[in-house]
């Protein structure tokens, strides 16, 4: 097994004379999503070149999150460093070492931007943003409107809510206990989550497919636009992204598969339009799953166990950036 002490951190810090934003931008959280290792390094590079300067707030990149995954080209390094991001007294797996690490370097910054890639061919770019202002349990926030007007500066056009609520549903559904129940919301808690936890805010940029050329592209743009977006470097405000132009969707329901058997009517691909009816999948006992409602269905999950998420609904959201 490979020692958890042949690996180290990496953290890159740029700090202007004026005031403004701590901001992180962090890559290859997944080993294998290297879109943003990519567009940091070469971002990094023109600051160091004085091409590109740093007038105001800290910046601080992570060119590799998780350098055991990176190294090995793999989504884990032991298991999804996106799930059950907290620090840990007894640290059991790599990831728990790079929580340790990462947490109180989240903690110490305003805004994050977490840079993703997908497996699924063909996909356009999308953004995954938090919640509406709230004082709820589940995830307290008051930066929705900043978070959301950054959001539309990305230079992406379709946009994703509502990971957290659909997210707890299926926990509390599943759940045996109040005990069981903390747990497993937990679990849900990644890097964006988690910013939100400290009292920042963050977005999640999924940048197209793993392999595809345009994806490291999308990242620079999107570190470009948040530079000059938070007034770090003496650019203009990007537009936003018109209203006409964008896609909105909020997760609405989560589906398990309740037996091992269970199966999809169909290969599934995530932004995939479902009508109200339309077959889903079939159960193991012969019963049809359908669709609820008209949407898109989002992380079909084909290789789901029993008991586990198996796919999640999208409607329309046509309030949002307006709220």
């Amino acid at each position: 097994m490979t020692s958890p002490s042949q690996y180290q951190f990496k953290s890159v810090n740029y700090t202007g004379l004026q005031p403004g934003p701590r901001v992180i931008i962090m890559g290859a959280t997944h080993g294998n999503e290297v879109c943003g290792t990519i567009a940091i390094r070469r971002v990094m590079e023109e600051i160091d070149s004085g091409k590109l300067h740093i007038a105001a707030g800290s910046l601080t990149f992570v060119p590799v999150v998780n350098p055991k995954a990176y190294e090995q080209n793999t989504r884990n390094g032991d298991r999804n460093l996106n799930r059950n991001l907290f620090p840990k007294d007894d640290p059991q797996d790599f990831e728990d070492h790079i929580a340790n690490w990462l947490c109180p370097l989240l903690a110490r910054h305003d805004v994050l931007l977490d840079l993703h890639s997908f497996n699924a061919v063909g996909g356009e770019p999308f953004v995954m943003v938090g919640p509406l202002d709230n004082d709820g349990a589940l995830q307290p926030f008051r930066h929705a409107r900043q978070e959301r007007a950054w959001a539309r500066r990305l230079g992406v056009k379709r946009f994703v809510d509502g990971w957290m609520i659909a997210y707890g549903d299926g926990v509390r559904r599943r759940s045996r206990s109040v005990d069981e129940l903390e747990t497993v919301l937990r679990y849900g808690v990644g890097t964006t989550e988690y910013m939100r936890s400290t009292g920042g805010y963050a977005l999640t940029l999924e940048c197209g497919q793993h392999l595809d050329p345009a994806a490291p592209e999308t990242a620079y743009r999107a570190i470009m636009n948040t530079l000059a977006h938070l007034k770090l470097i003496d650019a203009p405000d990007p537009a936003p992204v018109p209203f006409e132009e964008m896609e909105a969707l909020s997760m609405v329901v989560v589906h398990d598969k309740l037996h091992l058997d269970d199966r999809f009517s169909r290969a599934w691909a995530s932004f995939d339009p479902v009508a109200e009816g339309e077959e889903i999948g079939v159960r193991a006992d012969g019963s049809k799953v359908v669709a609820e409602f008209s949407g898109r269905i989002l992380f079909p999950d084909v290789k789901a166990v029993a008991n586990a998420e198996w796919y999640y609904l999208t409607r329309p959201n046509l309030s949002f950036g307006r709220e």
